[in-house]
């Protein structure tokens, strides 16, 4: 049973996706399993058979009980289920088997590491459901500082998001394990702390490996500890020091970074009053402008970036290799496994947007409300996946998955590529609700304050480059989605109304669809039914 929350102590299975017997490849969804805050699908991790099921349906069982066995068809599992071993050191055995077959002499150096009075080992946390392994952005702390408990000890970029990490443990940094710019597996060695001067050479030279019986107790208690850092804001460390940032660098909680964009304030300009003159929530908030200070544009924070590169002088030639981030090497993996598995097909509709237009002119004049046209396409969408459940759907190989729920996705540009926050229940809310929802979410994504439950369980998504001037163009499918919407912009042209010629305005939207559950009627079919929603928003008023 998979921690997938900060404060998670147990989990109710609501429903099995796989059953036993199945076929499993790694990235599957096994089943959907109901934390203290949310309902969320959790993914395969391996491939094989589905042998075992130790939760069924409507039970509760706690964090690390045994949840399933995947192996290979046919296999033994009578000492798994008789309690000889648990999953989780049958799998153990195995990697120290295969650990033993490859280095023997550097295994069994480690079996009689001890660990000294008062060290902690500190390894690479597992930050998203999907993080295998992480990056380190940046060090906040250096070896021989003193570290508090709940200072931020570094920033570590995972698939989705860069993350601050912060200490469970006080005493002196001893070692660093991982430098900036350098990636590790989840649980490697990160870090060491401990009491000043202490030997940790011998850890070290093991890798992390310590005593297991010996640490027993330590290990339990710091990987609850790690874990609880999957979902939580650094922002809650705000211990007051006076000292300033310098080098030019900016530190600022991601909490206290939103804000400022949001109100255009220069972060630049704000003294910080956290940790190392890290600017903290509340720095921000009582930061009073001076006329000499320049805010800095709302909208630098919705821009993408791309590295700085000098061009050699005509007749010479030069390239740079730069290090690929892990949102995308993510966003490689997941796009590549949808475009080179799924055979999908693009039809484009045209739509008359005068009264879509005149309807949000009118909505937008009414106090403290604020609709996009984005939020009109979201809210149709919604509507007509209502009229046409074959596209509200997802490929399960022997079996197409027709959800009964309707969750929207929506692309939303990063610096460093795109992520997909998903706005629940969409065929629920309001246009009002939709758009208040967009905004935060897509707040939360470029200020990487997202967490990985709000980018889980779409079933279908809208992407829009309509703001760039982009008139017409195709998307990869978001899977296990079965469509996704291109939005393209809004063209003011000639168009024949009544059989006159006139000025008007159309917008191109293209649904690109997974074959495999999607037919071009029904594709088509939709994309009518969508045009008609948005041609006439007050048939989504109602």
């Amino acid at each position: 049973m998979p921690r997938l929350s900060d404060t998670m102590e147990e989990g109710v299975v609501a429903n099995w996706l796989k059953q036993v017997g199945d076929k499993v490849d790694e990235g599957d969804i096994l089943a959907e399993i109901e934390t203290d805050k949310a309902t969320m699908e959790f993914e395969s991790f391996h491939e094989g058979t589905l042998l075992h099921i130790g939760v069924q349906e409507g039970e509760t069982a706690p964090v690390d009980t045994l949840l399933a066995i995947i192996g290979e068809e046919g296999e033994d599992i009578t000492e798994l289920l008789n309690g000889a071993a648990t999953a989780a050191s049958a799998e153990e055995e195995k990697e120290e088997k295969q650990e033993t077959e490859s280095a023997p002499e550097e295994t069994s150096a480690t079996d009689d590491v001890e660990i000294p009075e008062g060290v902690q080992v500190v390894t690479m946390p597992r930050l998203s459901d999907t993080m295998t392994d992480g990056t380190v952005a940046s060090w906040l702390k250096n070896v021989g500082d003193s570290v508090d408990e709940g200072d931020i000890l570094a920033e570590i970029e995972t698939d989705k998001a860069t993350m601050e990490f912060e200490s469970f443990y006080e005493g002196t940094l001893l070692h660093v394990g991982v430098g900036e710019g350098e990636t590790a597996p989840v649980d490697s060695l990160l870090a060491i702390i401990g009491p000043e001067g202490t030997d940790v050479s011998a850890i070290v030279a093991s890798g992390g490996a310590v005593n297991k019986s010996a640490k027993k107790e330590d290990t339990k208690e710091s990987t609850a500890k790690e874990e609880k850092q999957a979902t939580e804001s650094a922002a809650s460390s705000e211990k007051t020091q006076s000292t300033n940032t310098s080098g030019g660098r900016i530190f600022a909680s991601p909490l206290a970074k939103k804000i400022a964009a949001d109100k255009g304030i220069n972060l630049a300009d704000v003294n910080g009053s956290g940790e190392n003159g890290r600017i903290i929530k509340k720095d921000v908030e009582n930061y009073t402008p001076s006329t000499a200070s320049t805010a800095a544009p709302k909208a630098e924070a919705s821009t993408t970036s791309t590295p700085a590169v000098t061009y050699v002088a005509s007749g010479e030639e030069s390239s740079e290799e730069v290090k690929n981030s892990q949102m995308r090497k993510a966003i490689a993996k997941s796009l590549g496994a949808s475009k080179f598995s799924a055979p999908d097909f693009s039809l484009t509709i045209e739509v008359d947007m005068d009264n879509a237009m005149a309807s949000r002119k009118t909505i937008n004049a009414i106090p403290d409300t604020k609709v996009s046209f984005n939020d009109m396409v979201v809210k149709a969408c919604a509507m007509a996946l209502q009229k046409h459940p074959q596209v509200n759907t997802s490929w399960n190989n022997d079996t197409t998955v027709y959800h009964k729920h309707i969750h929207v996705g929506v692309a939303v540009a990063v610096d460093e590529g795109l992520l997909v926050p998903v706005i629940k229940h969409t065929n629920s809310l309001s246009l009002t609700q939709i758009g208040a929802a967009v905004r935060d979410l897509a707040g939360k994504a470029r200020n990487k304050k997202i967490q990985p439950s709000e980018m889980q369980g779409s079933t279908f998504t809208v992407s829009n480059l309509g703001m760039f001037g982009i008139d017409n163009f195709t998307s990869i499918i978001n899977q296990p989605n079965s469509a996704i919407l291109s939005v393209g912009a809004i063209v003011e042209k000639p168009v024949v109304k009544n059989g006159q010629l006139a000025v008007g305005n159309t917008m191109k939207l293209t649904l690109t669809c997974d074959h495999r559950t999607v037919d071009g009627a029904v594709g088509a079919q939709f994309l009518q039914t969508l045009k008609t929603f948005i041609e006439n928003p007050v048939t989504m008023l109602a």
